[in-house]
């Protein structure tokens, strides 16, 4: 069974700073008025209940239509389809994570070292999709998409502008993309449910990937 989903928070008011990207865009999203956004968050409540109860699994377009007392037609009509619904589950937890590593307090935000930030997403990335894994897995989209998605450009460019404060001459991009295959939720489905390694591995794994990427050349640093 899945762990609980947060509470799904209310949007908050534009402010100055720069949007973060959503794992929706926003023409899948457009402005709604308040009583239609009060019920898409209704509706994102009796999924988030149904995937704590159930399972990822059992999660379907009619489910929540009973669950929220609605017609299906509804749910179809607020997500398209099911893959769009969990990507609407997991878009609040995305945001919240998105702060986390541009905004907020180090190490895992500014003010800490390119390296120390480094360590630190990966291991507040491996927590996040280990706690959500069935839902990362359930809302994967297809192949050709994957890595033009909206939360993979975000937490891959990030990679990118530490990896090029850490060692400018490194090919951030190529780093990068090994990095973020470290990451990926069927990786760590495949590490610790079917190898059986638990998550405290997997984050030291992380963190010896990590020096070994930007340990500085044989005659320069420690």
């Amino acid at each position: 069974m899945s762990t609980p989903l947060p509470p799904f928070p209310k949007r908050p008011e534009p402010a100055d700073e720069p949007m973060l990207m959503e794992l929706t865009s926003p023409s899948d999203v457009p402005q709604l008025r308040a009583d239609a956004a009060r019920n898409r968050a209704r509706l994102l409540e009796a999924a988030a209940r149904l995937v704590e109860e159930h399972g990822v699994g059992k999660l379907t377009m009619e489910a929540v239509a009973v669950a929220a007392s609605v017609g299906k037609g509804t749910v179809f009509r607020r997500f398209g389809d099911r893959t769009g619904l969990l990507m609407a589950l997991l878009d609040h937890t995305e945001q919240r994570f998105q702060a986390a590593f541009m905004t907020g307090p180090p190490p895992l935000g500014p003010g800490a070292s390119p390296v120390e930030r480094l360590h630190a997403f990966g291991c507040r990335s491996l927590r996040e999709a280990s706690e959500q894994l069935d839902l990362y897995l359930a809302a994967e989209p297809d192949p050709s998409r994957r890595f033009n998605s909206a939360p993979y450009r975000v937490r891959f460019m990030h990679l990118c502008v530490l990896l090029r404060q850490a060692d400018p001459a490194a090919d951030a991009e190529l780093v990068a993309q090994t990095l973020m295959g470290y990451l990926d939720p069927a990786l760590i489905h495949h590490l610790t449910r079917q190898r059986g390694m638990s998550l405290e591995r997997l984050e030291s794994g992380w963190h010896d990937l990590v020096d070994r990427t930007v340990r500085p050349p044989s005659g320069q640093g420690g």
